[in-house]
């Protein structure tokens, strides 16, 4: 059995100076670049992951909201299914993806391939070949166009047609750029994606060094598990791409003892100008590519314990359906169920975290969340109905009216 090598850092940082960089990573610190916009933060991101949970909007809309402010639904749809800008593929899950990445998932577009099928999904080569041969003829289509995206079952009870289609999509032999609603389109690469992109077929090492290098500097400090399900890679290829990548191996005090014997990376331009700006006060979509990862959020954020209960039975749910985390002032200060009644947004239940200081500067964050957050999605009131901590009740009914 060899021993785990001693893990030597370039630099080390205080657990504060290491969230700073994140948030900053991840577009929460600093001024917004407008100019850039929707497209400007998916590309910052890397990824966006895809849900088709809508409570105040749906995932994809809530997550370029919290960094720019008030985005409409036109402008979103734009930006990622334009048909020339971005691809849905599968990294940490079903994300939209900048189209500049095409060629770093070659990697996995040849692992599904090899594996020869998707998931535990079998599928016959006459259906796989006769939907190329449709989409060939006809043009882009949807599985519903294709013969039927699932059987009389539940949703998951996917039709011959919708496998055959998915598994050419996981080979890479179709690709979905644009969504007609919420039903994905299906087109040939060669129509859609650049000559260039699409003629670009690195090697497994060279796919594996770019995820892992944009891992890095899509969340600005990282511990090897924190790159690993950025992009859903194992131990081995990080370790493999590691060296090549071009981050930086730094310490993190207080991120436990792990972080500290295996250490953690950093993206050098962070290190070299230490992120400086106004914090943003939102809502976070429980899908947010911040809070994703659950060690990773409770590692950074001093133990904030976050948990999607939406697929949890109701009576064993602890904060609500569709629970929002509340950044402001650079940390997670509570959680938000939130629901729409008429032009009301109504709070179901919101708590503030056991462990912070629930003062003045924490209640004025939540309160500006909440009005944006209601103004954004065309209400003029806010109602809160369940909060568990009931005396801050007042000020933050007075904050909310002011």
């Amino acid at each position: 059995m060899t021993s785990q090598p001693t893990f030597t850092p370039d630099a080390e940082l205080t657990a504060d100076e290491a969230r700073r960089i994140v948030l900053a990573a991840q577009g929460l610190l600093g001024a917004p670049d407008r100019r850039a916009g929707v497209l400007g933060v998916l590309r910052s991101l890397g990824a966006v992951q895809l849900d088709t949970i809508s409570t105040l909007a749906r995932s994809h809309e809530l997550v370029p909201y919290s960094r720019l402010g008030p985005v409409g639904r036109p402008t979103v749809e734009s930006a990622y299914w334009s048909g020339e800008t971005a691809f849905e593929y599968w990294s940490h899950a079903a994300c939209v993806l900048p189209m500049s990445t095409w060629p770093d998932f070659a990697f996995r577009r040849r692992h599904y391939r090899d594996r020869g099928r998707l998931w535990g999904h079998q599928v016959t080569q006459e259906s796989f070949d006769t939907v190329l041969a449709r989409l060939r003829a006809e043009g882009p289509l949807t599985a519903t166009a294709l013969g039927g995206a699932k059987n009389k079952g539940e949703w998951w009870d996917w039709s011959e047609t919708k496998i055959a289609v998915e598994r050419a999509l996981a080979f890479g032999d179709v690709v979905c750029v644009r969504r007609d609603g919420w039903k994905r389109v299906y087109d040939l690469p060669e129509r859609v994606v650049p000559a260039t992109l699409l003629a670009e077929e690195p090697d497994d090492a060279e796919c594996l060094r770019r995820l892992v290098r944009l891992a890095g500097r899509q969340l600005g400090v990282a511990t090897r598990a924190d790159l690993m399900d950025q992009y859903r890679l194992t131990r081995a290829q990080v370790d493999a791409a590691l060296p090549g990548s071009g981050l930086v191996p730094v310490a993190v005090a207080g991120w436990g003892e792990r972080a500290a014997r295996e250490g953690a990376w950093a993206d050098p331009d962070a290190l070299a100008s230490p992120p400086r700006g106004r914090h943003r006060a939102t809502l976070l979509s429980p899908f947010d590519s911040l809070v994703w990862d659950r060690p990773r959020t409770a590692r950074v954020f001093g133990g904030f314990e976050h948990r999607l209960e939406a697929y949890v039975p109701a009576a064993k749910r602890v904060h609500g359906y569709f629970v929002m985390p509340i950044l402001a002032g650079g940390r997670l200060v509570g959680r938000v169920d939130p629901a729409r009644e008429g032009r009301t947004l109504v709070a179901r239940r919101m708590s503030f975290e056991a462990g912070a200081a629930v003062g003045e500067r924490v209640l004025a964050g939540a309160a500006d969340a909440l009005r944006a957050a209601a103004g954004w999605v065309g209400c003029d009131d806010v109602r809160i109905e369940a909060l568990d901590h009931e005396s801050t009740r007042a000020r933050l009914t007075a904050l909310l009216a002011g």
